[in-house]
């Protein structure tokens, strides 16, 4: 998901350059988690940099809330952001820094790189607790075992020693 950007950053303010992303690896987070991602780019050419307005499709492997599970996932994201370039295309000077430090850069080469807004924008869009399915019965509190696979499952409830004394009165009762 890198672009070449010199031409377009050499063009007047409104050119575009549209872009079919398919099948992109993508590197998800610092642990090697991996996303194919699919979809549409467009770069577009504004005073400043370059806007890259992406609709995107990411395909991970996500992991169920309930029974904790691995399933393939998907997310869809839209990408709005503006990359500023490091150099002066006329001078070649190395230009200074935007005053966000969170801005995105078009590095040395003028290559601008969507795969760190993606990975940002993938722990906006996702979900907090995602589930493998809608009735996901999740796993036994007590043993651990995947509830989907047993649906039967159950356990006796543990005696409250501290209800006794109301069990020994109400076997009283139902005596006489």
């Amino acid at each position: 998901m890198e672009f070449n950007v010199v031409q377009l950053l050499k063009e007047h303010t409104g050119e575009t350059r549209d872009y079919e992303i398919e099948e992109e690896e993508v590197r998800l987070n610092d642990e090697g988690d991996r996303g194919v991602v699919d979809g549409h780019v467009r770069l577009t050419r504004t005073q400043d940099g370059v806007l890259a307005d992406a609709t995107l499709i990411l395909a991970l492997d996500e992991r169920c809330a309930r029974c904790t599970r691995g399933f393939p996932g998907t997310l869809a994201m839209h990408i709005e952001e503006v990359f500023f370039p490091s150099l002066n295309m006329e001078s070649g000077k190395r230009l200074s820094p935007p005053e966000d430090p969170e801005a995105f850069l078009i590095d040395e080469h003028h290559i601008l790189d969507l795969r760190e807004p993606v990975r940002q924008y993938r722990w906006v869009a996702e979900d907090l607790a995602p589930l493998c399915r809608p009735d996901c019965r999740g796993l036994c509190p007590d043993c651990g075992v995947d509830l989907n696979q047993q649906p039967d499952h159950w356990h006796e409830a543990p005696f409250d020693e501290r209800w006794s004394a109301l069990v020994e009165l109400a076997g009283r009762i139902e005596k006489e």
